[in-house]
């Protein structure tokens, strides 16, 4: 059977659902047992406070607490309430979280799960508004996931919490206040890695976009059938690994490729995938790929100026219309 919830509450359903099926599974971050956001809340209550745990706001001690605790036969699930404050623990994830399991031959694997909130437009500015997905995709060993959907953040996250290599789970703000719902199965599910999701069927251009930038995909692709332009829309679900076949088969039919990002537009998601378009599958293209993101400037902290700054169903239209 399934009911509509939120993507908070897949999230929490998700880390409920674990640490029942796996007593070696466990939540810790700053604020967990009272939930800054919500995702973690009530679990304190039903699992004690050995399951659910407060930390220090010290986000590289905590990461290494976590992979000492996955090198000792726990399954930690870190939050790290922002993105934006996982870089202070860039030597932690990038130089050992995922690194554990090739230097020791596979003696040892750091199953961490981190889950870690990004995204702007809730006026929070530079600070605690990125999007850092592409920073860490040059990180060996890293499975990288983005959920669009309360269907996949639950799936996603289980999958990520039963997985014995390290996880980082990125959850964007705006789907988990805007109320954004959906079918979930009150039966156990997992949704796979490197598995692509096609939200929308099309024929004329394929539009690659991740996380919250597939509801704005969305609008663009109404404002655009107006025009009787019709997209293909590629929701990747998957950062790392990325589903290219499933993203070429839909270049191969429409010969024109968009990529969606809310991060920045230097060295990100678009470029890595502009580049393997260039590199691998040049013959399908019939218009040079476009890629839709953030300028090259702090997030600012007027609302006005937030707007301007987000990419949004507009500069999508923008961008498919260049290709045609």
């Amino acid at each position: 059977m399934a009911r509509k919830i939120t993507f908070m509450q897949a999230i929490n359903e998700a880390m409920a659902e674990e640490m029942r099926r796996d007593p070696s599974v466990f939540v810790f971050g700053e604020d967990v047992r009272v939930s800054a956001f919500g995702q973690t809340a009530g679990l304190v209550k039903e699992f004690g406070e050995e399951r659910v745990v407060n930390t220090p706001i010290a986000e590289n001690a905590i990461t290494g607490a976590a992979i000492g605790a996955a090198l000792n036969g726990m399954r930690p699930v870190l939050e790290l309430m922002f993105c934006d404050f996982a870089m202070l623990a860039m030597d932690e994830i990038c130089n050992h979280l995922g690194q554990w399991g090739y230097i020791t031959g596979g003696q040892y694997r750091v199953p961490v799960t981190i889950r870690t909130a990004v995204g702007a437009g809730l006026r929070m500015a530079y600070g605690h508004s990125q999007s850092l997905e592409s920073q860490l995709i040059q990180a060996p060993g890293l499975i990288l996931v983005e959920p669009s959907t309360p269907f996949d953040a639950k799936g996603l996250l289980k999958s990520a919490i039963r997985s014995d290599d390290p996880v980082v789970v990125f959850e964007h703000k705006k789907l988990l206040f805007g109320g954004i719902d959906g079918e979930v199965p009150e039966e156990d599910y997992t949704v796979p890695f490197g598995e692509a999701a096609v939200r929308k069927k099309g024929k004329d251009a394929t539009v690659v976009a991740f996380g919250f930038m597939v509801y704005e995909a969305l609008n663009a692709a109404q404002e655009l059938a107006k025009e009787g332009i019709d997209i293909e829309l590629i929701d990747p679900r998957t950062i790392v690994p990325l589903d290219k076949d499933t993203i070429f088969e839909s270049v191969e039919k429409t010969g024109r490729l968009i990529t969606v990002e809310e991060g920045r537009i230097r060295g990100g998601l678009g470029a890595e995938i502009a580049a393997l378009a260039c590199s691998e599958y040049f013959s399908f293209l019939k218009a040079p790929v476009q890629r839709v993101a953030a300028p090259m400037i702090p997030i600012p902290g007027s609302p006005v100026l937030e707007d301007l700054y987000l990419p949004n169903k507009d500069s999508i239209v923008r961008a498919v219309k260049r290709t045609l």
